[in-house]
């Protein structure tokens, strides 16, 4: 599952049925001093946090119940081996950028 920030504030879910993989993918043209993403806070270059309940709230999220369980797992997973911040309720993701 790949969240996509996007120039302007914009962000997205692609590959929203992989449950094996998370992370944050910045487009080129992104300027992190200038962006806010409500629910995303980055950590520095290589890692960030997403809000949980962010994600099922993005454009690209198929509407039906297979994926909320599916999402509900990786959750879960990502609870015990650490990649959840509890304060904040967010999970850790990496941070690529791509062209």
């Amino acid at each position: 599952m790949i969240i996509e920030c996007l120039d302007g504030g914009a962000v997205r879910l692609t590959e929203p049925s992989d449950f094996r993989k998370f992370k944050l993918v910045l487009r080129a043209e992104v300027r992190t001093d200038t962006q806010s993403w409500n629910g995303i806070t980055l950590l520095d270059d290589r890692n960030a946090l997403v809000s949980i309940d962010l994600v099922p709230t993005l454009p690209g999220r198929p509407d039906d119940a297979s994926w909320d369980q599916g999402y509900a797992v990786m959750v879960a997973k990502a609870r015990e081996h650490g990649w959840i911040d509890a304060e904040r309720q967010a999970i850790r993701a990496h941070v690529e950028r791509v062209p």
